[in-house]
């Protein structure tokens, strides 16, 4: 599988980044640490680039399996479109090298984990920690529209935890550059808006319906349209029959913001910067953006 062009590191904004040099790389300019994860195409793992001593995520990923399940194309997008953000809630690509079997993508290194484990660990976040991460989610997705990018896969599998303990997107796997509006059926059942799943036109305004299944996920522990049969979500989606459980107790503040979120008319969806300015985010939201873990 052959990409464009090798994508060096883009201009850093710190020190320890910055002494990363232009270069090309290949697997000798790294020692290799331990397995951080696994996932469908190949393996990430902890490693230090030798000249900087810099820290990053080594994301493998195996050519024959990409293949295999025809996805290089979508692989040439998400290297293309994450490489050129900069965000401080959107994780970092410095880079990408190839050999014969291999992609290897060099990431910027989430010291404290994934969103989805401290999920399960905890069963359910705090309003203050929800808040937070809803707010700083809808800075990141404000700053990705701006660029013309639609997300279109928020959930907590996707988010990973930095050293400072700030939220980062760190998958971009079925993002997509546009201009116009898509009608292509993409993301997470639990997640997708109703225009996706009767397969209508789409806008940016999928990802504010995905932020607002994520607050109640983050209030609740499980999404809210989630059934036994794929074909029951798919009706629940689509009549947006959002109940609220009386277990956990949450604040009728939250519920509006959700609610203003998941509305099946997309063009009526809370904007992402009145989202900002709503009561529940303003009172619980950490100022700082970051909830310390």
């Amino acid at each position: 599988m052959a990409i464009a062009s090798e994508t060096q590191p883009q201009d850093k904004t710190s020190s320890e980044v910055s002494a990363v040099e232009k270069r090309r790389w290949t697997l000798n300019d790294f020692d290799i640490g331990k397995p951080l994860g696994r996932g469908k195409f190949g393996h990430v793992y902890l490693a230090r680039e030798k000249r900087s001593n810099h820290i990053v995520a080594l994301k493998v990923l195996f050519k024959s399996q990409l293949q295999q399940s025809q996805v290089e194309h979508q692989l040439r997008r998400e290297v293309e479109i994450q490489s050129h953000l900069r965000h401080p809630n959107i994780l970092s690509l410095y880079g990408y090298f190839y050999d014969q079997k291999r992609v290897y993508l060099i990431l910027e290194y989430a010291a404290k984990g994934e969103v989805y484990k401290e999920l399960q660990k905890c069963k359910y976040f705090s309003e203050r920690r929800a808040a937070t991460y809803v707010a700083s989610l809808a800075r990141a997705l404000i700053y990705c529209h701006g660029k013309h990018v639609i997300h279109r896969d928020i959930k907590p599998e996707n988010l990973l935890i930095g050293a400072q303990s700030e939220l980062k997107i760190a998958d971009f796997g079925w993002s997509v550059h546009t201009f116009n509006r898509r009608r292509t059926m993409c993301g997470t059942l639990d997640y997708l808006p109703p225009e996706m799943v009767e397969s209508v036109e789409h806008d940016a305004s999928v990802d504010i319906w995905s932020l607002g299944i994520l607050c109640y996920e983050f209030l609740y522990g499980v999404p809210p349209f989630e059934a036994k049969e794929h074909s029951d979500t798919y009706r629940r989606i689509v009549q947006v029959d959002l109940k609220f459980p009386p277990k956990p107790i949450v604040s009728s503040a939250a519920k509006d913001l959700i609610a203003q979120m998941l509305v099946k008319d997309s063009s009526q969806r809370l904007p992402l910067h009145k989202l900002l300015e709503q009561p529940w985010i303003v009172q619980n939201a950490e100022p700082s953006g970051v909830y310390k873990v």
